[in-house]
């Protein structure tokens, strides 16, 4: 049981979108500081918006969004009940890949952002964990599941994408945000 995050899972009619994702899609692998090292970026990325977005140190320029985002964009509006104005892609090519534990709390989403998180290709698991230990889940991302971060989430919560020797496949992940001027 989450108590103090509003999670919701939805399985979308989308399947099939992976490769039109993957081939459309100009994606960086950039650098990140870990632990005074640094390191590439265990994923690739690329970041669509109206302005640029800095998270763990790495600056990202925006992309214009393309008509399939937009359509995304807007399913997950109606789902989420509220707007995104930007979206990060992560593409996972297998199970090496990864995200360690973190919340998407950075200043520019605002005190208690919603984050809607749309899954393509092969399952992932998703770990989310209450940042005082209180509770933790595992939740498995599907080919078009939907995972909409709610209110709470991101100020009481981490959450990763763990490498995986069980999950291969490659997939995508699409999060919108809204990005507060």
């Amino acid at each position: 049981m989450l108590k103090q995050a509003n999670i919701e899972i939805i399985q979308l009619n989308l399947s099939g979108l992976f490769d039109q994702l993957k081939e459309e899609t100009t994606w960086e692998q950039k650098e990140i500081r870990f632990m005074g090292k640094t390191y590439m970026q265990p994923r690739l990325t690329a970041w669509f918006g109206s302005s640029e977005y800095t998270y763990s140190g790495i600056n990202h320029k925006a992309q214009e969004m393309t008509e399939l985002l937009i359509r995304l964009k807007k399913i997950a509006e109606e789902k989420a009940g509220c707007q995104f104005n930007s979206v990060l892609l992560n593409y996972y090519r297998d199970g090496n890949d990864s995200v360690f534990w973190h919340s998407d709390d950075e200043k520019e989403l605002g005190e208690d952002p919603i984050i809607a998180s749309m899954s393509f290709g092969g399952t992932r698991k998703f770990k989310l964990k209450a940042k005082d230990k209180s509770d933790k889940r595992d939740i498995l991302l599907t080919d078009g599941s939907l995972l909409i971060m709610g209110s709470g989430t991101q100020r009481n919560y981490l959450h990763s994408i763990p490498k995986s020797k069980t999950y291969t496949e490659p997939r995508i992940n699409i999060t919108f945000r809204k990005i507060l001027s």
